[in-house]
């Protein structure tokens, strides 16, 4: 019994320390990190917001663009079936060209 106890207490001190060791680490590595000032952190906020702002009303207007686009094909417009058979080819043509110049 007493060898079974001194085992679950030796058991108990490696976790322990292993909890400490993992604290340890990590307080160092977080005072390595480079924290930006707020100046930086500002700057860098405005460059997220100006992406995120400019891919919203490009992918909006892609949406408008194609929403036309598919209702004068169901329409039977004939302007919007030459720039669907345009458009396919040309997308054609740049998927050959790109798989040509990658092999």
């Amino acid at each position: 019994m007493e060898v079974a106890k001194g085992k679950s207490a030796k058991k108990a001190q490696k976790k322990e320390n292993a909890i400490v060791r993992y604290l340890r680490d990590t307080r160092v590595e977080l005072r390595k990190v480079h924290w930006p000032t707020r100046e930086e952190a500002w700057n860098l906020t405005r460059v997220v917001l100006l992406v995120t702002i400019s891919m919203a009303a490009l992918l909006g207007l892609l949406d408008y663009l194609f929403s036309l686009e598919l209702k004068g094909l169901i329409e039977g417009n004939i302007v919007a079936i030459i720039v669907a058979v345009v458009l396919l080819a040309a997308g054609a043509l740049g998927a050959a060209i790109i798989n040509r110049s990658t092999t």
